[in-house]
């Protein structure tokens, strides 16, 4: 059996997925939003089942190999391999879960050919929970729906050491853009329509940031805050961010790039505002900063902000047009070396 899975980009509404959770505690938090979209690139796989063991081989996006796991299928050396923390470990978090659930034997998934680069932001240990889930899915006919396989796939990766939020596994609706609304423990998907392809340049900045001193640093202003900081952190991540959000749903539902690049410049602006203060030593980000205002690159794009938890790790970047991406790139190849550019297309499915 064949699969693929895409990695994700989160276009609008980074950090909005715990932040929403939080109105289990205090209900006077807003909702998080998040404007969510499979890429062109992801992994592909074929999976049999197997009578005892759970294999998985993986394949990097430069066609090298990222080794091997075998395990038997037994819920403590899954969840073993799932505590350790290692690359395999999101995995058997999967597989651990859906034995805890179903009556399952094992497979044998050999994820052969790989699109999707590693720590770049598109989500690609989300995009190997959900090829898992999937795999599970298919070859023993669990009928899971696509929601369901998201689920699995965000419970595995929490059976890990990582604190992913809920949005990671949006991958699973495939190259579907979807907004994702967060209310305490609850999470609707409201499905988008894409009327014309996105062309967009993701580029690693090839700086330094730590996702986890960030997340310590906004986290402190919830549930409850207690200082203008930390109030500044919540209407952001609330009220601002989900009206951004909810608009440039609109314009790319209505087929719109130049309206998309306008509020990605005006979402950028505001993070700046009202979270930079909460951790500067990170958010502050002269790389990004660099790379967005630089003018040889204005007459190529619609408009641009950071990725993920943001700060001087990757870029977006919504060009124009397929030959002002190539002209992007070319700029920010030639202008700043360090970088790394890569083409993306958000392309509506056929």
């Amino acid at each position: 059996m064949q699969l693929f899975v895409p990695g994700r980009l989160c276009l609008f509404g980074e950090h909005s997925d715990w932040a929403g959770g939080y109105r289990r505690i205090n209900p006077e938090l807003g909702k998080g939003y998040a404007l969510i979209s499979g890429i062109d690139r992801g992994l592909y796989a074929t999976v049999r089942p197997h009578p005892t063991h759970f294999t998985v081989r993986a394949t990097g996006n430069r066609g090298e190999s990222l080794g091997a796991l075998q395990l038997p299928m037994t819920a403590d050396s899954l969840l073993a391999e799932a505590r350790s923390g290692g690359f395999f470990s999101y995995a058997a978090g999967v597989a651990y879960q859906i034995l805890q659930r179903y009556r399952v034997g094992g497979i044998d998934l050999n994820n052969n050919r790989s699109t999707l680069p590693i720590q770049k932001g598109l989500s690609s240990s989300a995009a190997l929970c959900v090829l898992v889930a999937r795999a599970f899915n298919r070859t023993y006919n669990l009928q899971l729906s696509v929601r369901e396989e998201m689920e699995l796939a965000y419970l595995g990766e929490r059976t890990t050491p990582s604190q992913c939020g809920r949005m990671d596994q949006a991958c699973a609706y495939g190259q579907r853009p979807v907004m994702m609304i967060f209310e305490g423990e609850a999470t609707e998907i409201v499905e988008l329509s894409l009327s014309q392809p996105l062309d967009l340049v993701l580029v690693d900045l090839g700086g330094v940031k730590n996702t986890q001193e960030i997340l310590a640093a906004l986290n402190q202003a919830y549930p409850i805050a207690r200082n203008r900081r930390q109030k500044d952190v919540q209407y952001y991540l609330g009220e601002v961010s989900a009206e951004i959000t909810q608009a440039a749903a609109i314009a790319l539902s209505q087929g719109d790039p130049q309206r998309l690049g306008q509020l990605m410049r005006q979402a950028q602006a505001a993070f700046d505002r009202y979270l930079i203060p909460a951790c500067p030593s990170q958010l502050t980000a002269p790389l990004l900063h660099t790379l967005l205002e630089h003018p040889p690159l204005q007459p190529y794009i619609w408009g641009g902000k950071g990725v993920g938890s943001q700060g001087d790790g990757t870029a977006q970047l919504l060009v124009k047009e397929r030959t002002a991406r190539q002209e992007a790139i070319a700029v920010i190849e030639r202008d700043f070396p360090q970088m790394h550019a890569l083409g993306l297309v958000l392309a509506p499915p056929t």
